[in-house]
């Protein structure tokens, strides 16, 4: 079975004339004159009026998104959008020093808890590379150790998390 490219024309039984605007690995996304937009299966019954020539890749577009926002989020540092508790958002911090002659810092908590899961988006891709890295198990496994007593570290900023699940875990008790 040889694969029609996009922009060939078809005259299907049960939609009617209608042109391949798009070919994925199973089925045509053809558009159809009295029906519009259809996906019809690579092995359907229709009459070829006029093929196009030319190779076709049979990825679509979204099957090659879908794999690249997978492979971003495993070795890039872009980061999720992680919600604020609702209690700190449009809050601030504010920094007031011992001495009072000083001026007090503030910061909007929202800049605040940016820069802290930026931190932790960041440990975690020095974590996908460091177990991807060629080190030996021992050396992955002392690194890790740095990595889990940073989480930990930072375990008091848990409070500004929404969602539990994306909060800091740092070493559990055995």
């Amino acid at each position: 079975m040889k694969i029609l490219g996009i922009g060939s024309r078809i005259d299907h039984s049960e939609y009617g004339k209608g042109v391949v605007t798009n070919v994925t690995s199973q089925h045509y996304w053809v558009t159809f004159i009295e029906n519009g937009l259809e996906t019809i299966d690579l092995d359907s019954a229709f009459e070829i009026i006029e093929a196009a020539d030319g190779d076709v890749d049979t990825v679509s577009f979204s099957e090659i998104e879908s794999s690249l926002v997978q492979i971003l989020k495993k070795w890039s540092d872009v980061s999720e959008i992680v919600p604020i508790a609702d209690k700190y958002k449009g809050g601030k911090l504010i920094l007031e020093p011992n001495d009072t002659s000083l001026k007090s810092y503030e910061l909007p908590i929202d800049t605040f808890f940016h820069k802290i899961t930026m931190v932790r988006d960041r440990l975690r891709v020095l974590e996908q590379r460091i177990n991807a890295s060629a080190l030996d198990e021992l050396g992955k496994n002392d690194l890790q150790q740095y990595i889990t007593r940073s989480y930990g570290s930072l375990t008091s900023f848990n409070i500004l998390f929404k969602s539990k699940s994306q909060q800091f875990v740092g070493q559990k008790a055995k």
